[in-house]
């Protein structure tokens, strides 16, 4: 029955790729489509009133400058609201101002996509803030990420310019989120997730003692914390909270958000390539993946704890620490690999409770950085290795290699280079420095090779502009408000500006025609080299640490 239901969720993703993405095509092409009788009246009007009515296209730079900008802009505007919220209205139940260096780790978070959470959203932020920063941010970074994402897409398939970064932003808005977390919401709100304004509750146990209970706009939090790949939990406990997740139903469509724009992502790129069997290719090469790290969690935390099997207290059920009864192990190991593999960093179980070896899944879904992936990131990443790739197979045949009918030569390999290295670094660089100070050293609460995953997931997540948390690392703190700001600017600016720098250098490329010996990217052979790469690359750079953290604790239980 658990294999059914995760068979079941994925079948239902794979009949909706195709006309999802066919949609993100029709709303990214820039051709006339229906859509612009029921959308072009509102756009047309934001863009009179933002002083946008000529949108030429633009340049590598200049849309890496305006998304620079636009993101400069957000980030200030919540930085402002946040150390204010205590006095701001719509905080009904006394919220204060938020500490400068969590603010800090907070406005980076939301505005590149992670959402990490060095908080707790029920205590720590007013309804106000839950609206106007982290909703706001979770729209627009989405938005911000698809739009660079298409842009790159346009570049590397010989469009005539990377379009307008603006136009893309508002379409995105439009077209994708503002109609998509509306009915989300919708669906949620009938289903028992609660969408109030109304302050926290006050009730009477049966023991007769007084509690509180956090209710709040929580429906139309989660709906866009899914659909943009976002994950920040409106209470702290994320999608584990009734409140935000009350049923296998909810669970399911939840992943489903989650899911279903990065998969449509690589088909909407065959239609800009003209070439579907090349989209339905990195697909199978993003689908490969995930189904090899899935079954390896499933399987792990159906075997259950084999220091506590022995004792015959997991033995029929797996291991259930950390996990909600109402999901079990399927929904729970299927939401992990989604949310990992889409890089949103919701949750609903405790990362840090589940078995060594289930642990590889989350981990590695977020070291490969391109598993689906969020708002674009994936695609962009499967692309990048796809390049790799084909530079790999041209060296070894002494052939120029070229990719879309473009020649991939020295400038593009250097970007694509700095892209893939900076990713490790950032992740084991910082991993190494906390383990050496002593500031780092104080939040791990476990010692030995589960300590070691503690600080390696939480970097990794940050890097991977992820979000989600192994817990158990005291992380609410100066140094680690600021390592893992540091690490997430990183993780999200340095490889969008080195793959649109990428697009910008192959749009200007003459066509290279097609002949006998050129080596075609649309078939098995190439999905399969593809597959190969990522995880060569990934074991190259991230096994050593692997076998020291969860795979030594593993050997140690046995």
């Amino acid at each position: 029955m658990g294999i059914l239901q995760i068979v079941i969720v994925i079948a239902i993703l794979l009949l909706l790729v195709k006309p999802a993405g066919t949609y993100l095509y029709h709303v990214f092409s820039n051709e006339p489509n229906r859509m612009d009788r029921i959308f072009g009246g509102l756009e047309r009007g934001i863009f009179r009133i933002s002083g946008l009515g000529h949108r030429e296209g633009m340049s590598w730079k200049r849309y890496a400058i305006s998304f620079l900008s636009a993101n400069i802009v957000l980030v200030a505007f919540g930085y402002l609201i946040l150390r204010l919220q205590g006095s701001l209205p719509l905080n009904p139940n006394g919220a204060g101002e938020m500490e400068q260096t969590l603010t800090f780790n907070t406005v980076i978070s939301f505005i590149t996509n992670t959402n990490l959470q060095h908080y707790s959203g029920e205590t720590g932020l007013s309804y106000f803030s839950q609206m106007a920063v982290i909703t706001m941010m979770m729209f627009t970074s989405a938005a911000s990420g698809l739009s660079v994402a298409v842009a790159f897409v346009r570049g590397i398939t010989g469009r005539k310019t990377l379009g307008n970064f603006f136009e893309d932003f508002v379409k995105a808005h439009t077209r994708v989120f503002l109609p998509l977390a509306l009915l989300v919401t919708l669906v949620l709100v009938a289903l028992q997730v609660p969408q109030t304004l109304q302050p926290t509750l006050q009730v009477t146990t049966l023991e007769g003692q007084s509690q509180q209970i956090a209710i709040g706009p929580v429906a139309s939090l989660e709906s866009i914390k899914h659909l943009g790949t976002n994950g920040g939990g409106f209470f702290g406990a994320n999608s584990a909270h009734p409140f935000e997740n009350p049923s296998p139903l909810t669970n399911v469509i939840e992943i489903l958000s989650m899911w279903l724009l990065p998969a449509s992502l690589p088909y909407m790129y065959g239609l800009f390539a003209k070439n579907k069997k090349q989209g339905w290719g990195i697909f199978a090469a993003m689908m490969t993946l995930f189904v090899l790290l899935l079954s390896l969690n499933y399987a792990a935390e159906l075997k259950g704890n084999p220091a506590i099997t022995e004792l015959g207290i997991e033995a029929s059920q797996g291991s259930m620490e950390g996990k909600e009864v109402r999901f079990g192990i399927p929904q729970s190991a299927l939401f992990t690999t989604v949310t990992t593999a889409a890089t949103t960093g919701s949750v609903n179980n405790m990362h840090d409770t589940q078995t060594p070896l289930g642990s590889i899944t989350p981990l590695a879904l977020m070291m490969l950085n391109n598993v689906f992936g969020g708002k674009g990131v994936g695609l962009i990443n499967m692309l990048m290795y796809a390049m790799l790739a084909v530079f790999l197979c041209g060296l070894m045949v002494g052939r120029t290699p070229e990719f879309l009918g473009r020649k991939i030569e020295a400038r593009e390999m250097k970007l694509i280079a700095i892209a893939i290295l900076v990713h490790p670094l950032i992740i084991l660089g910082p991993t190494a420095v906390s383990f050496i100070s002593d500031l780092g050293q104080g939040a791990i609460s476990n010692s030995g090779h589960h300590g070691l995953t503690q600080v390696l997931y939480e970097y990794a997540s940050s890097a991977a502009n992820n979000g989600s948390g192994f817990e158990g690392l005291a992380d609410n703190n100066t140094f680690w408000n600021v390592m893992t700001g540091i690490v997430m600017l990183l993780g999200r600016y340095v490889s969008i500006i080195a793959m649109l720098a990428v697009a910008g250098s192959l749009i200007r490329k003459q066509p290279v025609p097609e002949t006998i010996g050129t080596f075609r990217t649309d078939n098995g052979l190439f999905t399969g080299i593809l597959i190969g790469t990522v995880l060569i690359i990934g074991a190259l750079t991230f096994l050593p640490v692997i076998v020291l953290g969860p795979v030594a604790e593993h050997l140690i239980l046995r």
